[in-house]
């Protein structure tokens, strides 16, 4: 059985891409070393992201793998100008997956990117992967597979946070696994 561990990235200290981890998203990111010691993974694939990047780069040492950036992963553009009602704008686009905000990206646009990127690494060689994004895109991916997952329940993920995406006999399944 296939298996891809959607990470969302450490705490970190903004939203820019260049944005570092905190201190304590410095101590995750070894927590969530550990958290995989028991897992062989074949391949980790990141969001080119500063904070998506240093989140995993300890399993990557660890593992002695690549970290594979992919500019899909990246986090999830809702407009490109200022917007002080953005917390529900942003659940605006969970009730009506096509809507768009000026210079942004409708949640159907974000979910097409990084399901494709699942489907690639399912089609893939690699049994065990890790893919590190952000809250916004990773909630989406989540709700293509399960429509009942919401705004409220992007609301309730933690940074970092893990789920598993399952892949057998062509049904995908996931669930929450980190603590």
């Amino acid at each position: 059985m296939k298996r891809i561990y959607i990470v969302r990235h450490c705490k970190a200290e903004g939203q820019p891409a260049e944005a570092s981890l905190t201190e304590e998203g410095q101590t995750q990111a070894l927590e969530l070393c550990h958290f995989f010691s028991s897992v062989k993974i074949d391949r980790i694939v990141s969001s080119p992201f500063q904070r998506a990047i240093q989140t995993i780069q300890p399993l990557a040492n660890q593992s002695h793998l690549e970290v594979e950036l992919d500019n899909r992963l990246k986090e999830r553009v809702l407009s490109n100008q200022n917007l002080p009602d953005w917390m529900e704008k942003l659940q605006t686009t969970y009730e009506d997956v096509h809507v768009k905000f000026a210079g942004g990206e409708s949640s159907q646009e974000a979910m097409n990117r990084i399901v494709e990127v699942v489907l690639e690494i399912f089609n893939s060689g690699s049994e065990n992967t890790v893919m590190v994004t952000h809250g916004n895109i990773m909630s989406l991916l989540l709700k293509h597979f399960d429509n009942e997952f919401e705004f409220e329940d992007w609301k309730k993920l933690s940074n970092p946070d893990v789920y598993v995406l399952k892949c057998e006999n062509f049904r995908v399944k996931y669930e929450r696994i980190w603590k």
